[in-house]
């Protein structure tokens, strides 16, 4: 690590290199869910999808000694529509790069094509506040999303789920990051966990590395806490953690 700091109440890593990052976020995730199997039999965790998270679904390859067999496995976004074979599913994510190797002993998927949403929405909730997940280990999108919560984002809601209409740039990022051949491919809406329950676990692990992510870093980090750009509430959270590597970090 490079650099340690703190933005208004949560704690900011810069790590030399992506590689170096994921394999501190891997260390912390593994204290998290060791700790919370120890002391609860079981625990759950919310993981994110997406190119940001590779270098730390790889490093936990290194970690043989999670119990993964003891933990259940939410995720936080699903494309309204989408089948889970789908090559951009994020439940095909999870599934390939989750599941095959560590094989918790649950996925529960957000179903983006069930035939019912509002059924699907309260499934989903229903399971969260059943299980509680421990710690939810998210990204930051290129223009400054949490999950699919675009801007300008609900702070307030008190719902966990709901269903949102991407923005352009959120859309063009799924292109730029190979997920789709072009932006007329990428469906317009989502379902995805509000920002209220993407903060709600007891550890929140922001990783956000590479070069298009800087203007959204720098945006969230020294801008205004704004609706306008949902990370910048991040910095409100004193369970909030940031992973930055020298690349995302560029502009601050």
């Amino acid at each position: 690590m490079t650099s340690s700091t703190t933005v208004d109440k949560m704690n900011v890593a810069i790590f030399d290199t992506n590689a170096a990052l994921g394999q501190a976020a891997a260390d912390n995730f593994a204290e998290i869910v060791k700790r919370a199997v120890a002391e609860q039999g079981e625990t759950s965790v919310i993981l994110a999808t997406g190119n940001s998270q590779l270098s730390f679904v790889h490093a936990l390859r290194d970690k043989p000694d999670i119990p993964w067999d003891k933990v259940s496995v939410f995720h936080m976004d699903e494309y309204l529509g989408i089948s889970a074979q789908h090559p951009a599913s994020f439940r095909r994510f999870i599934q390939e790069k989750i599941y095959a190797p560590f094989h918790p002993c649950a996925i529960y998927g957000i179903e983006g094509d069930a035939p019912d949403t509002e059924a699907e929405l309260a499934r989903y909730t229903a399971l969260l506040e059943q299980h509680k997940p421990v710690v939810c280990v998210l990204g930051i999108g290129e223009n400054g999303h949490l999950a699919f919560n675009d801007p300008p984002a609900d702070f307030q809601t008190e719902n966990l789920l709901h269903v949102v209409t991407l923005d352009t740039l959120c859309r063009q990022q799924q292109v730029g990051e190979g997920h789709f051949a072009g932006i007329e491919d990428v469906p317009t809406q989502a379902i995805t966990l509000t920002v209220p329950a993407l903060l709600e676990p007891a550890h929140v692990m922001a990783l956000v590395p590479e070069a298009r992510k800087a203007n959204a870093v720098k945006a969230a980090l020294q801008g205004p806490v704004t609706e306008m750009c949902p990370a910048s509430i991040l910095r409100t959270q004193e369970h909030v953690k940031l992973y930055l590597d020298r690349d995302s970090a560029a502009l601050l």
